[in-house]
C-alpha cells in the first residue's frame, strides 16, 4: 500500500464531543417553534447524517413544514454558542501537532461554517487546509461523490488518503470511494454497525493514529 499523505477527519465523535451544544441549539429552536423539546441523548442520536436530517428528526414527522425555518434558526443559535460545553477528545491536540508533514482536512456532514466555528473555538482550525462540509445535501457522506469531488480538487491520490471517523457512514464513504478508513471506537458509532463494514484500521484512542500513518 502507498504511504498515507492526506488525512480526512470527521468532527463530531472523532475530534470533539459537541453533543451538548448541538442539543442546546436544537432545543432552543424547538422552544421557538413551540415544539416539544428532546433530551440531549435523543438529539445526539440524530448527529452525523447532516444538519437538515438532524432538524427533520428533531421536529418529527408532523413538523416537516418547519424544516427550512428551523434550519435558519438553528444555524443562528448554534453560531452563538458553538463550544460552550464542547471538548476535544484526549490526545487530539497532540496528534495534530505531531503531524506537520501530513496534509489534514475536515470531512463532516455538518455545514462547513458550523464546523469551522467549533474548530476555531477549540483552537484547532489552524491545523486543517480546508473544511469540507455537508453544504450540498445531495452529496454528503457516505456517497462516493464526496471524495470524487474533493480528491481532484486538493490533488490527493485516493490511494494515499485516509478517512478517520467514528460512525458507519465514515467507513462507508471510504468503501464507496476506494479510500482507506480508520474507525475510532470512542465516538458515536456502535461496533455492531461499523465492524461488519471492515474498516482498514480500528483504534481506541486518537493517539494510536500515529503508528498507522508513519
Amino acid at each position: 500500500m502507498k504511504a498515507i499523505k492526506a488525512i480526512f477527519f470527521d468532527v463530531d465523535g472523532t475530534l470533539a464531543d459537541a453533543r451538548l451544544d448541538i442539543a442546546g441549539a436544537m432545543n432552543c429552536v424547538l422552544r421557538t417553534l413551540e415544539r416539544p423539546e428532546k433530551t440531549p441523548d435523543e438529539i445526539s442520536a440524530y448527529i452525523g447524517t447532516g444538519v437538515k436530517d438532524l432538524i427533520r428528526k428533531s421536529l418529527g414527522e408532523d413538523g416537516a413544514g418547519l424544516v427550512d425555518r428551523a434550519t435558519v434558526l438553528y444555524e443562528k443559535e448554534y453560531l452563538k454558542h458553538p463550544a460552550d460545553y464542547a471538548v476535544l477528545y484526549p490526545g487530539v491536540m497532540k496528534l495534530l501537532k505531531d503531524l506537520p508533514d501530513k496534509r489534514k482536512f475536515i470531512l463532516t456532514n455538518r455545514y462547513s461554517h458550523l464546523a469551522s466555528a467549533l474548530l476555531k473555538k477549540l483552537g484547532i482550525r489552524v491545523f486543517f487546509e480546508e473544511v469540507f462540509g455537508g453544504d450540498d445535501e445531495g452529496c454528503i457522506k457516505p456517497s462516493a461523490c464526496v471524495m470524487d469531488r474533493i480528491l481532484p480538487a486538493v490533488r490527493v491520490d485516493r490511494k494515499e488518503a485516509l478517512i478517520v471517523g467514528d460512525m458507519a457512514i465514515d467507513v462507508m464513504t471510504g468503501k464507496n470511494s476506494g479510500v482507506r478508513t480508520c474507525w475510532v471506537t470512542y465516538g458515536l458509532g456502535k461496533k455492531e454497525d461499523v465492524l461488519p463494514l471492515e474498516p482498514d484500521y480500528v483504534i481506541d484512542g486518537i493517539s494510536e493514529l500515529g503508528r498507522i500513518i508513519k
